[in-house]
């Protein structure tokens, strides 16, 4: 069996990233990054935690009206690490169950809350057929509202091709987000980046 890893990046020659957001839906800022990658004709991964699918529905239904991807972010949010097996599991199910109901499509990608999981957890995602799915730019802890400045200085010297990185659109005050995601969307539209959906990322990497 082959060990089980979190993607951080994939390897491709071509100019491409995706941009990943969790904790949503929510009904501001959500909306807000729509606009924004329908702006640059881009696509983006929401990690949707299921609790919040069941709170902002029409939000979520119209994220995956727009084309992007809706990935598992389990459905309240716990530390995977301090739940039994079966825990896990009920919590990989329900979110699963919310997001094939809206999407009527299998779910191809999950992140760990907090980035924690052990052997057991990344065994269990993959008996799901799930991808898990980590970042480049976790130092840019925008969850912490850092500061917009922050945010771009440690996401910047990230991004080459390949490169998926982490925002946050929900469980709280994310404008800084918004305003960082729109300057590097910009910036790396202008530098003839294309963004993808994190499935679309690792089609990529399989087929070059």
């Amino acid at each position: 069996m082959t060990k089980l890893s979190i993607v951080h990046k994939v390897s491709t020659q071509e100019k491409v990233v995706a941009f990943t957001f969790d904790d949503g839906p929510h009904p501001l800022y959500t909306k807000q990054l729509l606009d924004l990658f329908h702006d640059v004709n881009g696509k983006a991964t929401f990690f949707m935690i299921g609790q919040e699918m069941d709170a902002f529905e029409d939000v979520a239904r119209e994220v995956h009206t727009a084309g992007h991807e809706i990935a598992n972010h389990t459905y309240s949010h716990p530390d995977l690490t301090t739940l039994k097996l079966e825990e896990v599991r009920a919590e990989l199910q329900k979110a699963d169950e919310r997001i094939r109901r809206l999407t009527g499509k299998p779910v191809m990608n999950f992140r760990p809350p907090y980035f924690s999981v052990n052997e057991d957890i990344l065994a269990l995602a993959g008996e799901f057929g799930y991808t898990a799915i980590g970042t480049v730019n976790g130092g840019a802890k925008d969850w912490e509202q850092p500061g917009v400045d922050y945010i771009l200085d440690h996401t910047r010297p990230t991004i080459e091709n390949g490169s998926i990185l982490i925002f946050h659109d929900g469980y709280g005050e994310r404008s800084q987000t918004i305003e960082a995601v729109q300057i590097l969307v910009e910036e790396l539209a202008l530098d003839g980046y294309r963004f993808l959906t994190v499935s679309e990322l690792l089609n990529l990497a399989n087929h070059s």
